[in-house]
């Protein structure tokens, strides 16, 4: 079963103290991100975020899943009502990850020195 956009705006607007989140739709799920930083999934309207050492020192007890067959296990989160408990626990999962260097998502070419700086 598909996430639904209301459940992921539902999500978001609870995140919303963490920092400047953000979704993307990514494989008929939706992929997160506070402040540029991906953090976690929603899937079948299941709110998934990495485990991290802080979000385990956190949450020490917390339940753990995979948002799809394959994956590695992630924070499976289901109090979702306490908005400023839920921003805080992933203001601090992400402050041990790391922002992308390209925003665009898209791959930088190889080129050589010589051809970069060739005009067509």
């Amino acid at each position: 079963m598909a996430s639904s956009p209301d459940f992921v705006e539902y999500v978001c607007f609870q995140l919303r103290h963490a920092g400047e989140i953000s979704f993307k739709k990514m494989f008929g799920e939706y992929g997160l991100y506070c402040d540029r930083k991906y953090f976690g999934l929603v899937c079948d309207n299941q709110l998934f975020v990495k485990v991290t050492a802080p979000g385990l020192e956190m949450l020490p007890e917390q339940e753990q899943g995979s948002p799809y067959p394959g994956a590695k296990p992630h924070f499976l989160v289901t109090e979702l009502d306490d908005d400023r408990a839920l921003s805080s626990f992933v203001r601090k999962t992400c402050s041990v990850l790391s922002a992308p260097d390209v925003l665009s998502g898209g791959k930088k070419k190889k080129t050589s020195g010589a051809k970069r700086n060739r005009r067509l």
